[in-house]
């Protein structure tokens, strides 16, 4: 089950990295991706549910783990920047992923 959700997480981050590309949808190439990714990316997300993994867990999984490698790969493929603060609220978001789930374990 886990890995349908690293597979959404990848075709998001796939089809986010295309949308950048897409040039405001005038690239066709990269629309192309942008749709097949994100079609792929909710197709996995939802065998993950399917399979077990709780609808919180999951999307906040598959959602700040896309947030933090945009922001990776924004940096190493488009020359984005990250400012200190943007630095510590990524931080934030990995911290509170960490507490969700060891919640979640719990429960």
């Amino acid at each position: 089950m886990w890995w349908w959700l690293t597979i959404g997480i990848v075709c998001e981050v796939c089809g986010t990295l295309a949308l950048r590309a897409s040039d405001g949808f005038t690239r066709w190439g990269p629309v192309a991706i942008v749709l097949i990714a994100y079609s792929l990316s909710f197709y996995a997300l939802s065998q993950a549910l399917v399979r077990g993994i709780a609808l919180g867990s999951a999307y906040a999984i598959w959602s700040a783990v896309g947030i933090a490698a945009i922001a990776v790969l924004g940096i190493w493929i488009y020359d984005d920047s990250l400012s200190g603060q943007q630095l510590v609220g990524l931080g934030i978001i990995v911290v509170g992923i960490v507490v969700l789930q060891l919640g979640a374990a719990r429960a």
